[in-house]
């Protein structure tokens, strides 16, 4: 494989020149527009197995964030803020009408923050295993995470991360420099919380039962946003103001949460109810 970037032709979907970023997406299904976000180290693919029951009523739009898939890297931090202007900005590229965001892991952060910095762009949002706090992450997955660096490509290359890469991305050989952006990032502290509780977009927060967080973290998010405080009467009028759900749904994990029935679900009922 040579460094000349793969033919576009090739795919399957489309390529859109937004904020700076070549940005590759495939659109599925029709009706009401969603926008899919995939987890670190992964693309649009590894949504396939949920894909069709989440086209059965909606047009889905996946997309392969900055570096990821078929999405080249550029001049620039993984940045969740950075490529949720990117997702604001293919939203107006497709010209959608306030389109629900989905997405999960570190395409639940990019979600999130396209709720704080574009909420008159989307309808609904949910956030799946993405955790607001770096110190909310197991201890031990802190310290795997602190070890993530371009280094690790050799030792990468029987995962189905490598090969995903190798298989798809413009420029195969930029795997080690994909490694030192999420590194780097992953050990950047943070702390979304004062985003979180101003957040003004439906949310449903989704978390495995064993997920990279421990469950009581998903649940302080949503009482910042005002759930789990009081009972929620019973015609929902003590459930929180602004249409906000919390899921911690059973018997999964962060490694295989992306790909359940119950995430296809729990999405689909939050996103179609009362509409």
């Amino acid at each position: 494989m040579t460094t000349t970037e793969r033919d576009e032709n090739h795919a399957p979907g489309r390529y859109a020149d937004v904020n700076g970023v070549r940005l590759y997406h495939e659109t599925h299904g029709s009706g009401r527009p969603m926008i899919l976000l995939h987890g670190g180290l992964t693309s649009g693919e590894m949504f396939a197995p949920i894909l069709p029951v989440l086209t059965a009523k909606h047009q889905v739009v996946v997309v392969d964030l900055q570096g990821h898939g078929r999405t080249a890297d550029v001049d620039r931090p993984l940045d969740m803020a950075l490529m949720a202007d990117d997702v604001a900005a293919l939203i107006d590229h497709l010209g959608l009408d306030r389109p629900d965001v989905v997405g999960f892991s570190l395409g639940g952060g990019v979600a999130l923050h396209v709720g704080f910095r574009h909420p008159e762009k989307i309808g609904r949002l949910v956030a799946a295993s993405a955790h607001i706090r770096r110190d909310a992450v197991y201890p031990d997955m802190l310290a795997q995470q602190g070890q993530v660096n371009g280094a690790a490509a050799e030792y990468l290359k029987d995962t189905p991360m490598y090969e995903l890469y190798q298989r798809v991305a413009p420029r195969p050989e930029d795997f080690p420099r994909l490694l030192d952006k999420i590194g780097e990032a992953m050990r950047k502290d943070f702390d979304l919380a004062d985003q979180v509780r101003a957040l003004r977009v439906p949310t449903l927060v989704v978390a495995a039962d064993a997920d990279m967080a421990p469950p009581s973290h998903f649940v302080e998010v949503f009482e910042l946003l005002d759930g789990g405080r009081r009972d929620g009467g019973w015609t929902g009028e003590g459930r929180p103001a602004g249409g906000h759900a919390l899921a911690i749904l059973p018997g999964l994990t962060h490694y295989d949460i992306d790909q359940s029935p119950l995430f296809a679900a729990v999405t689909l009922d939050f996103l179609d109810r009362d509409r």
